[in-house]
């Protein structure tokens, strides 16, 4: 689509929007259901999609994918009425007598653009969010996921018209025709770098924005955690989908007493995952691209691989790799992994813990299995990220009932639920004055007796 187009485009919804047919509640609920049968009735398709693009099993993609997606639209649709009420708040004496509420409207027009690690997911939540919000969306989902783009696209262009919720593919050229334009509103999940650029671009036209980044989270593990369990379940997370998960654990910090311990832990854990020969597993997942294939086939160091490490370039596979005696000056320790590799650093106390974590940009989740109180609060206390779990890893992410964002470089703002809908909402300030008096004291002329009035009801 040209730039002119996208422009045109944009100014039909922008007209569809001032109608007002997005604003009832029983509109919004009745294009949720209609996006949830879609979903659906094309699931088969959606579960192929995922297979081609990124390997997923049926088993991932409804556990992380539709099932998600459909549990947060059954949450909206359960929630949204309520959402969408004025909210009465207090109205100070000084003010009397009047009733002041908080009333939730719109933005108008939104852009969603969503990255191609969990395509539907990505995709569809922030949409379910906006259309209860009562606004009008353009999606534009990443072209690397194709299959996945097309389905998106197929199932949006059968349910919605194009002047309220519309589907761009393309690729950067598209992006950048996107981001010229006046949006009352971006969200935004991918990487750092582009984060950046569509911030820059809102910047030009002061359009509010949520970014959902990431960055390298942690996984601590301490002297007192369960490792046989917490192995089980940081397998799990990291590995999920192939490592190409924004929260997955991007690398280990384990006490230097249970290191030997939770290796082997984790090497048994892999094996009984995903079997002797990974690579032959037809329900591991894939690495998206050549381009990100090669990215991480760099970072494996064949002298710090413990577990793992081979790879198969025509399948674009990399077995779950675990690396040991890892530092901060390593390659793979740089940047986000993004990828099925598992680096193992050690400390010695946890106050060494929270300076690592804090010498660096805050990530967007933190992992910390221990059975000690007293260091799990000093370490949630103590140090900055986006969100997390005690004794676990990523499902943080998997309930409405919860915001999820990120914090400094891994992301600003918030969604999910009462957030998602807030997120794309804006609450305007409401005093509705009553007319049959009017307290005299704010007018001129100002006297002693107004002015002591004035102090007793603004204490």
């Amino acid at each position: 689509m040209t730039e002119s187009e996208i422009r045109k485009l944009l100014e039909r919804q922008r007209t569809f929007f001032s109608t007002g047919k997005t604003l009832p509640v029983f509109f919004r609920l009745r294009q949720l259901e209609k996006l949830k049968r879609a979903i659906q009735k094309n699931e088969p398709l959606l579960r192929h999609a995922l297979k081609k693009d990124l390997g997923k099993s049926n088993m991932e993609s409804y556990m992380c994918e539709i099932g998600l997606t459909l549990s947060e639209l059954s949450w909206m649709q359960r929630h949204v009425r309520s959402l969408a009420k004025n909210r009465t708040v207090p109205t100070p004496l000084s003010q009397f007598a009047a009733h002041s509420y908080r009333a939730p409207i719109p933005y108008g027009t939104v852009l969603i653009m969503s990255p191609w690690n969990y395509p539907l997911l990505l995709t569809l939540e922030p949409l379910i969010d906006a259309i209860a919000a009562g606004n009008t969306v353009i999606l534009k989902p990443s072209a690397y996921a194709p299959a996945s783009l097309a389905m998106i696209k197929e199932i949006i262009e059968t349910t919605f018209p194009a002047d309220y919720i519309s589907v761009i593919d393309g690729g950067r050229t598209e992006n950048q025709a996107l981001l010229r334009q006046k949006f009352d509103k971006i969200f935004f999940t991918g990487s750092k770098a582009v984060g950046k650029e569509v911030l820059r671009h809102a910047a030009e036209n002061l359009t509010p924005v949520t970014l959902e980044l990431g960055g390298k989270s942690p996984c601590i593990v301490d002297s007192t955690a369960k490792i046989p369990l917490a192995a089980r379940r940081i397998v799990f997370g990291k590995f999920l989908n192939c490592g190409q998960t924004c929260v997955a654990p991007d690398y280990i910090l384990c006490h230097h007493s249970v290191r030997q311990k939770l290796v082997a832990a984790i090497r048994h854990e892999i094996q009984i995952q995903f079997g002797e020969s990974p690579l032959l597993n037809p329900d591991y997942g894939k690495i998206i691209n050549a381009k990100h294939f090669q990215r991480l086939s760099e970072l494996l160091d064949p002298e710090k691989i413990i577990c793992g490490g081979n790879t198969d370039a025509a399948t674009l596979r990399i077995e779950p790799t675990v690396m040991t005696d890892v530092t901060w000056e390593d390659a793979v320790m740089e940047e986000e992994i993004f990828g099925p590799l598992l680096p193992i650093l050690t400390y010695d106390t946890l106050e060494e813990v929270i300076r690592t974590v804090e010498s660096h940009p805050h990530p967007l989740a933190l992992y910390f299995f221990s059975e000690d109180k007293a260091s799990q609060k000093k370490l949630l206390r103590s140090c900055r990220f986006g969100g997390g779990c005690i004794n676990d890893t990523v499902i943080h992410l998997a309930t409405s009932s919860m915001p999820f964002g990120g914090i400094g470089e891994s992301g600003m703002g918030s969604y999910h639920g009462k957030t998602g809908f807030e997120t794309f909402s804006h609450f305007r300030s409401i005093v509705d004055k009553k007319t049959w008096m009017d307290l005299p004291i704010r007018y001129q002329k100002y006297t002693q007796k107004k002015e002591k009035l004035l102090r007793l009801f603004l204490q």
